[in-house]
């Protein structure tokens, strides 16, 4: 297939943007999808001297209001270029018609290991999985550090009580993106909105902090990029400690279909994370059961809207395959363990 044809670009039309950024490359550039992202499409560039840049547009098809806005993750990741927090510089972005129907952002690639394969994941030495593990609650602590003010973010979302606003949008994407009758998720949504934790502080939050949103070393197995700022809002940082957990499953679960990465010998338990980044970030943990569980309701809410995309416009399938019922049903089970452990 010709690049002018790649699935969700005009090849030609992104290389004369090209020229108008002041990026130096050598045409034709090549475009190539990449990555197992279910949501936002990503392509690899290529120039003829072997240079490489990292394309992001949202999904094909019908979308959910708010869902998949890239012009809204170029803003958070420029601010964030200051910062302690590792992230890819944003060189360009354009919603100009005459080069896409949707939003473009161009970043720079950052070279290192994407755990994001099976495969990958057991290439890696028992030594290399401990670091890369350890290397993520203190990467996490890092975006929680963040000044609001000094970088310009304080106005990203609403201040209002984290939960509720996660309640009530992963509620409603439940309702328009569903696929069946779940009554174990609703059963767990009233759960979660009879216990809501006390709000304490208010800090920026990934949304999406996982394994395979990350850039590793090749050397040290420490991140070197955080990706995929498309659920980035302010909230409560358990928020997103909670949810790395829900993503972290143990030797023996099932919630991750079949990338159980974390299972491996090597991999810190998650009981290991929360104490690396107690360490890191001095926070007090004790509503944390609370955001792991929602974690899990989150990322059930998500698989069902993924599956209900791939029907709607099987095109936006990712490498990785579609979300089962069968997995999503045993991410709200394990929801409910974790509920029933924290007393909720």
């Amino acid at each position: 297939m010709s690049d002018a044809y790649i699935v969700g670009i005009d090849a030609g039309a992104v290389s004369r943007w090209f020229a108008t950024l002041g990026v130096d490359f050598a045409g034709p550039l090549a475009f190539e999808r990449i990555g197992l992202g279910q949501s936002n499409l990503t392509y690899l560039v290529k120039d003829q001297d072997g240079r490489r840049w990292v394309l992001r547009r949202p999904p094909l098809g019908h979308l959910l209001a708010s869902a998949h806005d890239v012009a809204r993750e170029a803003r958070i990741l420029s601010a964030l270029e200051r910062t302690a927090v590792p992230t890819p510089r944003v060189l360009g972005l354009t919603d100009d018609p005459a080069v896409t129907d949707v939003p473009l952002l161009l970043m720079e690639f950052v070279d290192g290991q994407v755990v994001d394969r099976m495969s990958i994941a057991r290439s890696l030495t028992p030594e290399r999985r401990r670091a890369i593990g350890m290397s993520l609650p203190r990467t996490l602590a890092k975006i929680h550090a963040v000044d609001l003010e000094a970088t310009g973010l304080t106005g990203l979302a609403g201040h209002k009580p984290y939960a509720q606003r996660q309640l009530k949008r992963w509620s409603a994407q439940w309702e328009k993106s569903r696929t069946r009758e779940l009554p174990a998720l609703e059963d767990l949504t009233r759960r979660l909105g009879a216990a809501v934790p006390e709000q304490r502080e208010l800090t920026l939050v990934h949304g999406d902090f996982h394994l395979r949103n990350l850039i590793t070393c090749y050397d040290s197995g420490e991140v070197t990029a955080v990706l995929d700022w498309e659920l980035s809002t302010l909230g409560d940082p358990l928020a997103d400690l909670g949810s790395l957990l829900a993503y972290w499953p143990a030797k023996g679960e099932d919630t991750m279909g079949d990338f159980v990465a974390t299972a491996l010998d090597g991999f810190p338990a998650r009981e290991e994370l929360v104490a690396a980044y107690s360490a890191a970030s001095g926070r007090d943990l004790t509503a944390l059961g609370y955001w792991h569980a929602m974690g899990l309701w989150k990322i059930a809410i998500i698989g069902e809207g993924v599956m209900r995309r791939a029907m709607d416009e099987p095109r936006n399938k990712a490498a990785s395959g579609t979300p089962t019922a069968e997995r999503i049903d045993a991410l709200v089970a394990k929801a409910h363990e974790v509920a029933d452990t924290a007393g909720i």
